[in-house]
């Protein structure tokens, strides 16, 4: 996903990154929905999840679970949605894989059932007679 700007995540100041290994970052995103959304990215810049060496995917999921831990700590989410958009078709804005640990709080939706189906809002509800008028 070539782009005329230099990569966010590329050039990121010292004082943003809050967690690393040596093949990932962990940081706190600059346009959070939610109190405590982070992002956990690869120092190599790759766009997919897919590219990923095994030892790339080990620290990412590393720091996945401290920046978890740090944000139960800090926040005391009730739940969490961990997210990827992979590719252009998927939403993804910035070409540099990034995952999303986004912290949930009981209240903060009203209805939260189907998390990330809601991406697909059509598509979202199927567990009741709406979604399925056939469905007792």
């Amino acid at each position: 996903m070539p782009s005329m700007h230099p990569c966010p995540f590329c050039t990121l100041p010292a004082d943003r990154i809050r967690l690393s290994t040596p093949l990932a970052l962990a940081l706190r995103d600059a346009y959070p929905i939610s109190p405590g959304h982070t992002l956990i990215i690869p120092r190599r810049h790759i766009a997919s999840f897919f590219e990923l060496a095994a030892e790339e995917r080990a620290d990412l999921l590393t720091l996945l679970d401290q920046a978890r831990a740090g944000l139960d700590a800090e926040f005391h989410p009730d739940a969490y949605n961990i997210g990827i958009n992979d590719g252009p078709a998927a939403g993804q804005t910035i070409g540099h894989l990034h995952i999303h640990l986004i912290p949930r709080y009981t209240g903060d939706q009203p209805d939260p059932r189907g998390g990330v189906r809601w991406i697909f809002p059509d598509k979202a509800d199927y567990w009741t007679a709406r979604a399925d008028p056939s469905r007792p």
